[in-house]
């Protein structure tokens, strides 16, 4: 059996490619630090190349980014190669079964925000043209009911609530 699992972070944004029969693969490079380093200054970390296909590929490409953290599932294969120096090194491929997306929402939206803000700003930002029709409003969401909270994180819950 040939599976592995691995926790990294991306080392940049992904690349969606189509296959000339059509078939989407989102390729992406994870790393993954090691737990003990030989060198106690720097951590150590392994380097493997992903490939997702199909449905996997395009949501990796909709969701990921640079430095978002993942969980990855699949099979590895090893490939050599010759560097530019000419020495042969080794690369980790892994063909991804399964992608979790490990940075929560609110995390990602932190980063894109700290992004957005450093990016240069356009000297002229166009204005909406005015319409005298009123924008669409949607209903208000009823209040959402107060739940009491454990010191554990679970929900307390009434014997009269459960449906059984």
């Amino acid at each position: 059996m040939n599976k592995l699992f691995i926790v990294g972070n991306l080392t940049r944004d992904p690349e969606l490619r189509t296959t000339p029969s059509g078939v989407s693969v989102c390729s992406f490079t994870v790393a993954v630090n090691r737990r003990r380093s030989q060198n106690n200054d720097q951590p150590e970390a392994d380097f493997f190349r992903v490939s997702a296909w199909r449905a996997l590929g395009e949501n990796c490409a909709k969701y990921l980014a640079k430095g978002r953290k993942v969980a990855v599932t699949g099979s590895v294969s090893v490939s050599a190669y010759q560097a530019n120096d000419g020495t042969t090194r080794a690369s980790l491929e892994v063909n991804a079964d399964d992608v979790e997306f490990l940075t929560s929402r609110q995390e990602a939206q932190e980063a894109d925000n700290q992004a957005q803000a450093y990016a240069p700003q356009p000297a002229y930002a166009p204005q909406p043209a005015y319409t005298s029709q009123p924008s669409y409003q949607p209903p208000a969401a009823p209040a959402p009911q107060q739940q009491a909270f454990t010191s554990r994180g679970f929900v307390e819950v009434e014997d009269d609530d459960l449906p059984f």
